[in-house]
This record gives C-alpha cells, sequence and structure tokens, in this order.
C-alpha cells in the first residue's frame, strides 16, 4: 500500500477466474485458447484476405477491416492476464498496468461500437441508394470516418484513469474479472464515487447507446426500403447482404448491456453470472466475427479459397 495522509492506493489488484472452479481452471483454459486461437487467426486472415484481394477494396470492406483490428486488440488486451491465471494461477496485477488495460479495453469496446454503426450506415447507402454508394462513401470519407472513430473513443475515455486514481481505496482489493473492468475497480473504493458513475453512465449512454439508438433507425430505414422493392428476390438478396452485420451487432451489444446493467444494479446477481457474461463479452465477439464473415460473405469465402489454392 502507498500511504500519504490519508489517501490509500494499493499496489495492486488481485484477479479472480471462475468463481467456484478455480480447481479446474487448467481443463478451462483449453475453450479459452481455442477461442483466442480463433479470434487472432480469423481476424488475421480477414485482414490478409482484404488487403491482397482488389475486389474487396471498397467501403464495406474497410469498415470490416477495422472491425477486424479492433477485434485482434480487444483478444490482445485480455489474452496475458486470463491465461495467465489459469495457467500460473498469476492474480495480481499492478494498479497502473490495471488501469492502462481497462482503458484500452474500453476504447475498443467503443471503437467496435462505432465501426459497427459505420457498417450500418453503410449498409442503408449501399440498399437505399446504391447509384450514389461510391461517390458518398470514398476512401477519403471512410479513412475520416475511422478517424473520427478512434479519437471519439479516446478523447470520451481519457478522464476515466484520472478519475479512478484520485480515489482512496481500501479493504478488499479482489477484481471481479481476470481483466480490469471501469465499474469493478470503481467499487472496490471506499471514496464517493458519484463523479465516476456520472461520468461513465453518461460516457456509455452517449456513445455506445447513441450508436445502439442509430443501428437500429438505420435497419428501419432499411426494411422500409427493401419492402418497397418489386420482387421477393430483391428483397431476400438486399436483406442478405446485412445477416453478418446483424449477427455481429447482436453478438457484441447483448452481453455489453448485460454486463453493464449487472455492475450497475445487479448486486445479489451471482458471482459466475457476472464473470460469465464478461468473457461472453470480450471473447465471444472477436472469435465469432471472423466465423461470421466469412461464412455469410460470399466474397470472402470465394477469395479465400482461391488462396488457398495458389498455396497448394
Amino acid at each position: 500500500w502507498e500511504f500519504n495522509g490519508s489517501f490509500y492506493q494499493p499496489s495492486a489488484f488481485l484477479m479472480m477466474g471462475i468463481p467456484g472452479l478455480e480447481a479446474l481452471h487448467p481443463w478451462i483454459s483449453i475453450p479459452f485458447c481455442a477461442l483466442y486461437l480463433t479470434a487472432l487467426l480469423g481476424n488475421c486472415v480477414i485482414l490478409f484476405i482484404i488487403r491482397k484481394t482488389q475486389s474487396l477494396h471498397e467501403p464495406m470492406y474497410y469498415f470490416l477491416s477495422m472491425l477486424a483490428v479492433t477485434d485482434l486488440g480487444l483478444a490482445l488486451c485480455t489474452l496475458p492476464t486470463t491465461l495467465g491465471l489459469f495457467w500460473f494461477n498469476m492474480r495480481s496485477i499492478g494498479f497502473d498496468a490495471c488501469l492502462t488495460q481497462m482503458y484500452f479495453i474500453h476504447i475498443l469496446s467503443f471503437i467496435e461500437s462505432s465501426v459497427l454503426l459505420a457498417m450500418a450506415f453503410d449498409r442503408f447507402i449501399a440498399i437505399s441508394h446504391p447509384l450514389r454508394h461510391p461517390s458518398i462513401l470514398t476512401k477519403t470519407t471512410v479513412l475520416k470516418i475511422g478517424l473520427a472513430i478512434v479519437l471519439r473513443g479516446v478523447v470520451s475515455l481519457l478522464p476515466i484513469p484520472f478519475l479512478l486514481k484520485r480515489l482512496t481505496y481500501c479493504g478488499k482489493t479482489e477484481l471481479s474479472h481476470s481483466f480490469c473492468f471501469h465499474p469493478d475497480i470503481m467499487n472496490l473504493a471506499c471514496a464517493d464515487i458519484k463523479v465516476n458513475v456520472f461520468y461513465g453512465m453518461i460516457i456509455l449512454l452517449s456513445t455506445v447507446g447513441m450508436d445502439f439508438v442509430f443501428i437500429v433507425l438505420s435497419y428501419i430505414l432499411i426494411i422500409r426500403t427493401v419492402v418497397s422493392l418489386t420482387t421477393k428476390e430483391e428483397c431476400l438478396k438486399a436483406l442478405n447482404t446485412c445477416v453478418s452485420h446483424i449477427c455481429a451487432v447482436l453478438v457484441f451489444f447483448i452481453p455489453m448491456i448485460g454486463l453493464s446493467m449487472i455492475h450497475r444494479f445487479g448486486k445479489n446477481v451471482p458471482p459466475l453470472v457476472n464473470t460469465l457474461v464478461a468473457y461472453t463479452y470480450l471473447i465471444i465477439p472477436p472469435a465469432l466475427n471472423p466465423v461470421i464473415y466469412s461464412i455469410k460473405s460470399t466474397h470472402i469465402r470465394e477469395a479465400l479459397l482461391r488462396a488457398l489454392r495458389r498455396k497448394r
């Protein structure tokens, strides 16, 4: 502990694995390794295919590249502490290291939310205004959108580590997960955390919350456009281009909203449920997104098959 008058700050936090199943951590690590391997390899393959295939140099696949990079970052943020705990029972993480991991986890989560919104906008333009799509979403516009997404996440979350560092911590130093999460750290403080709660809620609602609302609005407009199409085949073809994105949205937002609600209002929720929702939120989307897009996107699947044939 570092002591400075009445100000206390722990030198480290203790991470938690899966409560009640600590003896099985080495076995539990096997599916986690499979998920991490799928996330790393799958997203790297997506990036490689898009980079090497000229026909995929379109706005939809540029945004998919951003999603793949974000998923890689999320997987790499939690992989060292999660597998370190499962394999070697390394529970301790330094205070500053914990704040750094937390900052990047939240930034990447916010970026993923914004990228999913940009992909919804791309689908809306492609379906509602197909002739104007290339002129609206040019390479320069896509680049500007990408920079705006990153700046939005970095700037909006910049005060969070400083708000946590000003708090006094005492008593428990045990986190609820094998990674650092803002509400989890905040609840260990024995000081007034109203500012942290208020700022965290405002940022969450004004970024991820607004992204989700605009994604829903985009799909309402898409459905209105699709319904106006003349033939059933055209309707199905238009909707089929959105299936992968809808799956990615559901896989990301449902666990994220659930975890946020549990940390803020679910005081009586069993620890095991909290842990499972947290892992679903941070590990499942990076692993599933490349699988979803590889299965549903004909262009990516064909480009992948061509690359495998050339290698053989």
